[in-house]
């Protein structure tokens, strides 16, 4: 690889903060008040760095394309490959709803009728009517480009910028407000309590998508010393910058009233408190809003290739048609598919509970992905005794498998703890919905690895080679 298209540390660094940054974390993670400190820690621990030193390690072995479901077929077999892939795609059910929950109270916010976007009707609304918009869109145009880099300046740059300097000075002005969700500070206070277990998973998910930072490693300059240093160095910026700007959210917002899908609230009150005419909110949610839509945008059909590349390999049933696609790569079956089981998961908003739709749908999402972690976990320590000789350009500890042993051991630990935690939460009703989806999620794979039939691979050759 040439010298020019090898990336620096810093431009590393810019790309892990540009890839888990997000302000719609922070209205649940200030909701966790001073424990916020204890559950950054703990998925930073447990969570994000085992994740991302094992990822390091396999996109350097196998650069082929394919990602997780490259390392887990690798690994594993085939079938779990296929089901890694298969999970990647069905989290964006409830994924992308939770996401688009967003919309409503941006687009109430905008136009200054606050009580408009906290209604769960219009939530719902919203969440369908513009997916299906972003959905025609996908089918006409290249979205992804035309997101590009629009998407991050509007959902994430300028949002967190705003947040931070107002948040600050409102703090500065104020003190630590005792009425607050944050309160008043006792050391106490630092350790995690049962009332806030239901935002664990949120938390650590913050840092989810942290593990395709591993794809750059066959660029890096220097990746044995740069990969690890760049990851902790991202990781701690991530770090502060939620924490500051959870901490000004927490600080303003009365103890008992945050609003997990609106993160224009805090904006709101700092506006209030200093003395700040409110159509700088009103500003703020529109360019928030556009940034949610554009990353919807370029998200729509990122998941939607890995199901096309399973089609292509003979995995899926050929009368789905997965394997047909447009002139810009995108498979209208699937795109059509995942869009009318997106309607179908928004429809929970036709109850008035947002805060608590909001968090069912995270943690059916964050469930989803503990299965998809736990199969990557095992994959990976797996691989050391199948293939103890395989190249390893960067390798989880110099010699030996011990520190693989520890990091596994810890990120399995992390992911089991996420889902006792966010179960145990939930309440009998939302608890036995999230495991009867996430069992139906990744039994069909199963299912339909367990009747796969030659044809379909003949079906899918014979529709590339006609393509030509």
């Amino acid at each position: 690889m040439s010298e020019n298209t090898k990336i620096s540390l810093g431009t590393f660094v810019g790309i892990g903060m540009a890839m888990i940054a997000t302000v719609r974390s922070v209205p649940t993670l200030a909701a966790a008040s001073w424990q916020m400190f204890f559950y950054m820690t703990f998925a930073i621990i447990f969570f994000a760095l085992p994740v991302s030193l094992m990822s390091g390690e396999f996109s350097a072995m196998l650069q082929d394309a394919g990602g997780p479901q490259l390392w887990v077929r690798t690994g594993l077999n085939q079938k779990w490959g296929f089901t890694t892939a298969w999970l990647l795609w069905v989290q964006i059910f409830p994924g992308m709803v939770m996401v688009a929950s967003t919309l409503g109270p941006l687009f109430g916010n905008t136009i200054g009728n606050v009580s408009l976007g906290q209604n769960h009707w219009f939530t719902l609304g919203c969440i369908i009517v513009i997916y299906w918009i972003i959905t025609i869109l996908n089918l006409k145009f290249d979205m992804v480009k035309i997101a590009g880099n629009f998407g991050v300046w509007f959902g994430v740059y300028i949002p967190f910028a705003v947040m931070i300097v107002m948040g600050v000075a409102a703090t500065i002005k104020t003190g630590i407000n005792a009425q607050s969700v944050l309160g008043t500070f006792s050391p106490e206070k630092l350790l995690p309590d049962v009332s806030t277990f239901k935002y664990v998973a949120a938390i650590c998910f913050i840092f989810t998508g942290i593990e395709t930072l591993g794809v750059y490693v066959p660029r890096m300059k220097d990746a044995t010393h740069d990969f690890v240093s760049g990851v902790v160095f991202a990781l701690v910026a991530m770090v502060i910058l939620n924490i500051l700007n959870a901490i000004c959210v927490a600080d303003v917002v009365p103890d008992g009233t945050t609003e997990l899908t609106n993160i224009t609230q805090p904006v709101i009150l700092f506006c209030k408190i200093l003395n700040w005419p409110l159509w700088i909110a009103n500003v703020f949610s529109f360019l928030a809003a556009v940034g949610v839509f554009l990353q919807l945008s370029g998200w729509v059909t990122g998941p939607s290739q890995t199901m096309i590349q399973v089609a292509r390999e003979g995995l899926i049933p050929s009368s789905w048609g997965f394997f047909k696609h447009n002139n810009i790569g995108v498979a209208r079956n699937v795109i059509l598919t995942q869009s009318t089981c997106i309607t179908l998961f928004a429809l929970m908003y036709a109850f008035p509970d947002i805060n608590g739709i909001f968090l069912m749908l995270t943690n059916t999402t964050t469930l989803l992905y503990c299965v998809i972690y736990f199969l990557i976990a095992i994959a990976f320590i797996r691989l050391r005794y199948t293939e103890p000789d395989m190249t390893r350009p960067y390798r989880v500890g110099k010699h030996g498998n011990m520190a693989a042993w520890v990091w596994t051991v810890f990120f399995i630990f992390g992911i089991l703890s996420i889902a006792i935690v966010t179960l145990s939460t939930a309440g009998v009703v939302s608890a036995v919905s999230m495991i009867v989806i996430t069992i139906v999620l990744t039994v069909i794979p199963l299912f339909i690895n367990a009747h796969k039939k030659e044809q379909w691979l003949k079906d899918a050759q014979a529709y590339a080679a006609s393509r030509k």
